[in-house]
């Protein structure tokens, strides 16, 4: 049995599918613990209704981000996780952070990477005018969102879009692709080899695998 550990810092949306794929029978991992940076983070009352052990880190609590990280990094420790899943935790993270968990963090982002690396990512895509939308896995590095991909989720853009509408979507096929991608992990399937992401002993394409409208 893997041993899965959740960062979050908001509702908690990817958690609970998480949550939900972990609770069936004969899957193979558990969710040991989920870590927020935020006390009032609705996710950690996901956890603790599903009997997870839920805890509150609060950066500002520590001078630094370093500092915060190297807390972190102690309370993710102390449950020997397989595998760190990154489910909206909005924090930067140090490249002592990344090194540390190389090849057993991943993390989701709300875009088709490369495109729309950081913040806002739903309405660059529509002032964009981009066809496709949609959300990737990836193995997390110390370059922001430039991990290698895993897994993509395509939407079609409607020219009624706003980025609300278009933000719905978009986690509806963030809730398919993380725990396919978290399940490939925690089968022995998925692996970080030579700076790519690896499938079945294949490495995958710059864009992963899609998934999605065509």
């Amino acid at each position: 049995m893997k041993r899965i550990l959740v960062l979050i810092s908001g509702s908690g949306s990817n958690l609970q599918a998480l949550l939900d794929m972990s609770s069936q029978d004969g899957y193979p991992a558990s969710i040991v613990a989920v870590i927020s940076n935020r006390a009032d983070a609705y996710g950690l009352e996901r956890a603790r209704l599903a009997g997870v052990p839920a805890l509150c880190l609060n950066h500002r609590d520590y001078a630094s981000r370093e500092a915060y990280d190297q807390a972190l990094m102690a309370c993710i420790d102390e449950h020997q996780p397989d595998l760190v899943v990154l489910a909206g935790f909005m924090r930067i993270l140090t490249e002592d952070f990344t090194r540390h968990y190389s090849g057993r963090l991943l993390n989701i982002h709300p875009s088709l990477l490369p495109k729309f690396k950081g913040l806002h990512t739903h309405a660059r895509a529509l002032e964009a005018g981009e066809q496709w939308h949609g959300a990737s896995v990836h193995f997390v590095t110390a370059e922001l969102d430039g991990g290698p991909v895993i897994i993509q989720g395509r939407v079609a853009i409607d020219a009624q879009d706003t980025a609300d509408t278009l933000a719905q979507r978009v986690h509806q096929i963030e809730h398919q692709i993380y725990p396919q991608a978290v399940t490939w992990f925690c089968q022995d399937r998925l692996q970080w080899r030579d700076g790519q992401a690896w499938l079945d002993g294949q490495p995958l394409p710059a864009e992963g695998i899609q998934v999605g409208a065509n």
